[in-house]
């Protein structure tokens, strides 16, 4: 290095900068930037660190230059998915990727990063440059609109949503026995956690039980326990569900697959607040709060002569309804960066997003799954992708075939489109709450959705007048 300034990418006498700038003058406009600016030459050694750089990530110029730069500049990717590396290897800049610099102390640090190359008067690359924005500020802001639209581990900023989480926590201290309803995969489980937790019984056991999941010679056990000697093999007395769940919330999922015989025996506990286990012969007291659910249509197995009404009036003092993921659309990129935030808290690896493609296919995915198949797909995209950013190829070939050629070749501007639809929708068409979710100003939003070819309902969403 024989520069005397310390960003050494400029000696090259090939190099463009310098013949822009005098080594002074471009120390000078690195200083003044209020982004850390570090180059690497094609060993990966840095070269260039300015001010902003050190602040940022503690460490001291003249101890950065010359080190690797995964040395100095620590981040999730810097372990496996270097985005320099990634850069001077397809020519393809990273713009704006999420990551957070490890500081000596520890201490973590979100920043925003950008790529670049540099080539000679030929073309060859001679280094390459790295930028990166501090993003702590952003990062509280972040978080007060995360416990906004967060709730006991329910994410969702969607109107329906919203009202079932206003009326959660009255609920959960009524004490009654609660209904949830809603297709499978839409969180019934965690609102039942949710209703155990803001409850007085919060610190007792919550117990679950899938009645579709147990064969239904052995449910009866299963729930209530048996005694010594109830049936053959029955050695020694075994306390069934409700016996685990004294002092706190039992969760009954699946109720409606529960057979006649057992929906009699489940009215009297909640008729009388005792049970029997197998084999016994004196009744138990069931301190223990239900909560059920049911995918199925309760109303038209009644009907069927499959369902009691008098359990069904005996269950149904509080109902929830949860909308499937296909109706609150704009929820999508909200429960993605959950999933992908508690994933890289329990793996060594951290996936920053993905690609505009891959975002496309899950924004026009039906979701017969719901919360639960997306939250699986990301998983799958997560462990396959070796970079920052899940693209189609990572997620399952089911959805990578099943996107239509239309879908594929769709532009920016289309997945632009999309996404304020799905914001339109989750907000009710409620035209300010939407701008304001997506962080434009009303007039701004309304010039943007004209030049998306956007047509708004009639009547606004909140005010239901003509707009």
């Amino acid at each position: 290095m024989t520069s005397k300034t310390p960003c050494a990418f400029i000696d090259p006498p090939q190099a463009d900068l310098k013949e822009a700038l005098s080594p002074d003058r471009f120390e000078a406009v690195l200083r003044s930037i209020s982004d850390g600016v570090f180059t690497i030459d094609l060993d990966g050694r840095i070269t260039c660190f300015n001010r902003a750089a050190e602040e940022i990530t503690g460490v001291p110029r003249q101890e950065a230059i010359g080190k690797p730069c995964h040395t100095v500049f620590r981040t999730e990717v810097c372990k496996g998915a270097c985005a320099l590396r990634y850069t001077m290897e397809t020519n393809t800049p990273v713009v704006d990727l999420m990551v957070h610099i490890t500081r000596a102390t520890g201490e973590q640090i979100p920043v925003s990063i950008s790529t670049a190359l540099f080539r000679d008067k030929q073309g060859k690359v001679v280094g390459g440059v790295e930028t990166f924005r501090d993003l702590r500020q952003i990062e509280v802001l972040r978080k007060q609109v995360e416990q906004e639209y967060s709730f006991e581990d329910i994410v969702s900023k969607s109107p329906a949503m919203r009202r079932v989480l206003d009326v959660l926590p009255t609920i959960a201290e009524s004490g009654s026995t609660v209904l949830i309803t809603g297709e499978s995969g839409t969180g019934k489980e965690l609102v039942a956690r949710a209703v155990h937790h803001l409850s007085d019984r919060s610190g007792g056991p919550m117990v679950a039980v899938n009645s579709a999941g147990i064969p239904e010679t052995l449910m009866e056990a299963e729930l209530f326990g048996y005694e010594a000697g109830a049936f053959t093999g029955a050695v020694k007395s075994k306390p069934g569900r409700f016996a685990r769940a004294e002092g706190g919330t039992l969760f009954l999922d699946e109720i409606g697959e529960l057979p006649m015989q057992l929906q009699a025996k489940l009215l009297r506990v909640l008729q009388e607040h005792t049970y029997e286990p197998l084999g016994g012969v004196k009744p138990r007291k069931a301190d223990v709060r239900l909560v059920v659910a049911t995918n199925r249509d309760l109303d038209e197995m009644i009907a069927a002569g499959l369902f009691r009404k008098d359990l069904y009036y005996r269950i149904n003092v509080f109902r929830i309804e949860l909308p499937p993921l296909r109706d609150r659309k704009g929820d999508v990129p909200l429960l993605i960066d959950h999933f992908l935030q508690k994933m890289a808290a329990v793996r060594d690896k951290r996936v920053a997003g993905l690609t505009p493609a891959a975002l496309r296919i899950l924004l026009n995915h039906d979701y017969p799954g719901n919360v639960r198949e997306l939250e699986n797909i990301i998983e799958h995209g997560f462990v396959l992708t070796p970079g920052p950013l899940i693209d189609v190829e990572h997620l399952p070939p089911r959805l990578a075939s099943a996107s239509s050629a239309e879908h594929r070749g769709a532009t920016l501007q289309d997945l632009e489109r999309q996404f304020i639809l799905a914001a339109l929708e989750s907000n009710g068409h409620n035209r300010a709450a939407t701008a304001r979710q997506l962080g434009m100003h009303k007039t701004t939003f309304f010039r943007k959705v004209k030049s998306l070819g956007i047509t708004l309902p009639e009547t606004d969403g909140r005010s239901n007048r003509s707009a």
